[in-house]
């Protein structure tokens, strides 16, 4: 039986809108192609959310993938509230979720900078029974310890958990940690999905 529905953030319950954002600062398309090669796509992207490294080494490590544009790297990053946004149909989907007796979590890899200057968007978090944010903990999903902190932590069972993410190989994790778990594309097809497990 299903009693916890697990959520990621970015892309589920709030607009992840990287390229946007960077279109927004006013960067052509092959800057902003330059910019995600540079950090996005690294694996120094991991280390941002993981809460490890400084926000200065985080960059010389995105200056260092191409330094001919270190100063767009710092311009672009100097400022990312706008980076994630606000969907709203969050808060009404996890307090009627929450008014059927179920209880609500997020599971997320997110920064500190993105928790700082984006919290506006991330009002749904005061309405959640609690939930794992990679950069207070060191740990970043796909690391089935991740996985684990939240069922320790709020003494849960794994196949009592729905997770949702909209990144396959976090699923896939979530999975091999014995959750029921789904590739999040939109609200309906979530709904869809928790159907099939009987969450109406």
């Amino acid at each position: 039986m299903i009693r916890n529905i697990v959520f990621d953030i970015g892309n589920v319950l709030a607009d992840f809108r990287w390229k946007g954002f960077m279109q927004d600062k006013g960067y052509d398309e092959e800057m902003i192609k330059r910019i995600a090669k540079a950090s996005v796509m690294t694996p120094y992207w991991d280390e941002f959310d993981r809460g490890a490294w400084s926000e200065e080494k985080t960059l010389q490590a995105f200056i260092s993938e191409d330094p001919g544009i270190a100063k767009e790297l710092r311009e672009a990053y100097s400022d990312i509230k706008e980076m994630v946004t606000k969907r709203d149909y969050a808060i009404p989907w996890i307090r009627e979720l929450k008014e059927r007796g179920y209880r609500v979590y997020c599971l997320s890899n997110f920064s500190k900078k993105a928790y700082d200057e984006c919290r506006e968007a991330l009002d749904f978090l005061d309405e959640l029974d609690g939930g794992i944010l990679s950069y207070r903990e060191l740990i970043v999903k796909p690391n089935p310890a991740i996985y684990n902190l939240l069922l320790t932590r709020y003494d849960l069972k794994a196949d009592e958990c729905v997770f949702f993410d909209d990144t396959e190989r976090n699923v896939k994790a979530a999975i091999e940690c014995g959750y029921h778990s789904f590739v999040f594309t939109t609200l309906e097809q979530a709904k869809a999905d928790l159907k099939t497990l009987g969450v109406d």
